[in-house]
């Protein structure tokens, strides 16, 4: 949820929905398996056919949620370098004015994942806003916060984010695929115990005994 409300100010990612799709469906079986467990707390409370019936069907599409997202994580895993390849424009037309959406969202890149340009500070050099500005000084986002007395200019590169925007953004939403996929293959081996469970309890469950009455005892 954090690397997906900090990508938002980008606009980057939402170009190619497809890209944060395992994010979104994983997102929602976190939300089914929830309110299963609601149901399980509640199961056990209760003794109930309906109850235990419920809880088996939501872990059934929990299951097939993160099936789902860990599919999609695993094919998108080797897309994810391409879908950044186009970061470089955003430098490219970057102005530095507060007012633009594209130059606001990188200065927000820069400071939230305290990095700078695409692969390092060097890459300002080849942009039109560090020649309009006399080509001394890049952007103040770039400034490593633990020195105050930074101010962008380029006599001292000790003081702005070593690493490009880039390979940080690309590590993060690698991580996030590949917790996914993980965190999906440990959810399904507890799905697999409720579900265990939960046949037990209703194989123990005694049937209830029927049987037709006749005209004359209902008389």
């Amino acid at each position: 949820m954090y690397l997906l409300v900090n990508f938002r100010q980008t606009g980057l990612l939402f170009h190619n929905i497809y890209l944060i799709l395992p994010a979104i469906v994983a997102l929602i079986s976190a939300a089914v398996l929830l309110a299963s467990g609601g149901i399980g707390c509640w199961m056990s409370i209760r003794d109930s056919t309906v109850l235990q019936a419920a809880f088996v069907y939501l872990l059934v599409i929990v299951f097939c949620l993160e099936a789902t997202a860990s599919v999609l994580s695993y094919v998108n895993i080797g897309k994810v370098h391409s879908e950044f390849e186009p970061f470089w424009g955003m430098f490219q037309n970057y102005t530095g004015n507060k007012q633009d959406f594209n130059s606001n969202a990188v200065d927000a890149i820069q400071e939230e994942f305290q990095c700078c340009g695409v692969h390092n500070y060097s890459d300002w050099f080849g942009t039109p806003w560090f020649n309009r500005t006399g080509k001394i000084q890049v952007p103040h986002s770039c400034c490593n916060i633990t020195f105050d007395t930074c101010n962008g200019t380029l006599d001292r590169p000790g003081l702005l984010y070593p690493q490009g925007c880039q390979a940080k953004l690309e590590g993060g939403w690698m991580f996030v695929l590949y917790f996914i996929i993980i965190s999906s293959a440990v959810v399904a081996v507890i799905q697999v115990v409720g579900l265990v469970t939960a046949a037990q309890l209703m194989r123990d469950q005694p049937l209830q005994e029927y049987r037709i009455l006749d005209r004359d005892s209902v008389n």
